[in-house]
């Protein structure tokens, strides 16, 4: 039996943990210092309660961080205060540099360091979770092993740590900040009685835009005007007193895109403009 232990066990946390029992692991966690919630979640999931941290670096053959970002590194090194020398996996919204970070606390004592993204909803019975895996290759089947038929599905990717944490980040940075922009859009349009019009216009696409890479070189393209229109976004979100900072993000994005006026470069080379660009300067 592997024996396994989750660090914080939130919503997410938890239920990835418990997919691990499938294969026959034993899932430990550390009540010491949680919420009445976290407490209950982990009964629910049917998690095996130890003493302390210490308790659960010693016996658990791999360690599954999954909590807040802003207490990755945190988390890491409170481990690193133990003599854990198994297999460590952050899943963690973390950027890579940040994951640099938590290799270098946990690799010093021993420990095997992969990085995980985990992609998707709470896994159960009715929602399939992806866990991207990257980092030294003795750590990664061990792992994936964990969730063979389980509702968590691995997919390693080749290379060190911090791959699967720019995946993690290139997906969230579109899909955290679309449904962001997408409130704004609506409450300014709500503002103006046109909110049922606005949600007509958008039922009428079906897909992801982020799906749709062809398209980036004509966004470089229009940039010229779609820039300023963005900007005149922003002023009308001002007026009516809500959040424009997206609106004007964007504008500065396609101001790095001025150049490109009516072009018809590959996505590699208008994607470079993205890099090249310095100080809000047009390349």
């Amino acid at each position: 039996m592997t024996v396994v232990g989750i660090l914080h066990p939130g919503s997410m946390g938890a239920a990835v943990a418990a997919q691990a029992s499938r294969s026959g692991a034993e899932i430990l966690w550390c009540p010491t210092g949680r919420s009445s919630a976290t407490k209950e979640r982990a009964l629910r999931y049917g998690l095996t309660a130890v003493n302390d941290l210490g308790e659960l670096t010693e016996r658990a053959e791999i360690i599954l961080s999954i909590c807040p970002p802003a207490h990755a590194e945190e988390v890491a090194t409170e481990v690193a205060a133990h003599p854990f020398t198994g297999i460590y996996v952050d899943g963690n919204a973390i950027s890579p540099a940040s994951m640099a970070r938590v290799y270098a606390i946990l690799a010093r004592t021993g420990a095997t360091v992969v990085d995980g993204s985990v992609i998707g909803s709470p896994p159960s019975a009715s929602k399939n979770t992806r866990l991207y895996l990257s980092g030294p290759s003795e750590g990664l089947m061990p792992v994936a092993s964990l969730f063979a038929g389980s509702a968590v599905h691995t997919h390693l990717l080749p290379g060190d740590v911090g791959r699967a944490s720019a995946l993690k980040l290139s997906y969230s940075s579109y899909q955290k900040a679309s449904r962001v922009l997408a409130a704004v859009a609506y409450a300014l349009a709500s503002d103006y009685g046109v909110d049922e019009e606005l949600l007509d216009v958008a039922q009428g696409r079906t897909t992801s835009y982020l799906a749709e890479t062809a398209y980036i070189p004509k966004v470089a393209a229009r940039s010229w005007r779609w820039g300023p229109e963005m900007k005149e976004a922003a002023y009308a979100l001002e007026e009516a007193g809500l959040p424009s900072d997206l609106a004007n993000a964007a504008a500065a994005v396609m101001s790095r895109w001025d150049s490109l006026k009516d072009s018809s470069l590959d996505i590699p080379q208008v994607l470079d403009h993205l890099h090249a660009a310095q100080d809000g300067e047009p390349t």
